[in-house]
């Protein structure tokens, strides 16, 4: 009795141990991963001047508002926000729309042309025609320094329309005999049964193509070169990246450590490196906060869109 005792007792301290050194392990892995995150929101909430003596790690050595105050000050910051948010928007929905409406399509063995529709649809995964045919394209399409640069030409891609065809696949057929029974055409089947219950893939979905239109810069920088106006956040925030880059150093052949930003400060003495990250605090603000909501979400709907294909 006390042999089976003696072999309990180290079991359980097995198990103590091994969960100690998983929530180390994880606690140190957590650091690891917010560390950044949390030392550049320090840093914009930093004082600009205090900022220079360098040494700030996870909360800010004297507190203030006043970078976020000079960013919102200026007028490119704030139009290219709201473009960011517009094209987020617009894009997401169409392309969820445009996405979901081939995957179902494709997703029906009885079609017409399934095979080719689908090998049509994997060439331009692995072969693509370049950054000088695209070009081209946008420009004959009269798409150039055009706000709908951003979101017509991504109304569909491909990858995600994999997912969602893989996981209407996986959704049993009768559901939608009996509707179709009932006389409900294709399109009424899809939005009125289908896609209510594939919450988990269409969350998928809305966050990957969110994510791309909210970090997504290149097109901007590519197709609309002329009109600043239309100019989204991230080309914004790459704009203050190179001109505080510049900026550092102009003040280090000065011999200076600030300087006056110009159009970014508005004639206010600031930090180059507050102001970029406050900047980027902001860009990557919105994201962080709806992610919590639909990462429940997430994994489900990748798992069993990746089952079938």
């Amino acid at each position: 009795m006390s042999a089976k005792r003696r072999i309990k007792h180290k079991k359980t301290f097995g198990d103590a141990l091994l969960s100690v050194i998983v929530h180390v392990t994880m606690f140190v892995v957590i650091i690891i991963t917010l560390y950044p995150f949390l030392n550049s929101l320090a840093i914009s909430l930093n004082y600009a001047d205090d900022t220079t003596r360098g040494g700030i790690t996870f909360y800010p050595r004297v507190f203030t508002f006043q970078n976020y105050r000079t960013i919102f000050k200026n007028d490119k910051v704030y139009s290219g926000y709201l473009i960011t948010i517009a094209r987020t928007l617009l894009g997401t929905v169409s392309g969820l729309f445009f996405t979901s409406t081939l995957a179902f399509a494709l997703s029906h063995k009885q079609l017409t042309g399934r095979r080719f529709y689908t090998i049509y649809c994997l060439i331009p995964m692995y072969f693509g025609g370049g950054m000088i045919p695209m070009f081209l394209l946008i420009r004959s399409l009269g798409l150039l320094n055009n706000f709908w640069v951003y979101i017509i030409p991504n109304f569909i891609n491909l990858f995600n329309m994999i997912l969602m065809r893989s996981y209407f696949q996986s959704i049993p057929e009768a559901l939608e005999e009996s509707a179709r029974i009932d006389g409900a055409r294709y399109f009424s089947v899809f939005w009125r049964i289908i896609f209510p219950i594939s919450t988990p893939i269409v969350a998928t979905i809305c966050l990957y193509i969110g994510v791309f239109h909210w970090n997504s810069w290149y097109d901007a920088a590519y197709y609309v070169p002329l009109k600043q106006n239309i100019k989204p956040m991230q080309s914004v925030l790459i704009s203050i990246i190179n001109e505080a880059s510049f900026a550092e150093r102009i003040a280090a052949n000065a011999g200076g450590a600030t300087f006056d930003m110009g159009n970014i400060g508005r004639g206010r003495t600031v930090n180059v490196r507050s102001i970029t990250m406050s900047t980027m605090i902001i860009t990557i603000l919105p994201i962080v906060l709806v992610y919590p909501f639909i990462q429940r979400y997430f994994i489900k709907g990748i798992m069993i869109g990746s089952l079938k294909g």
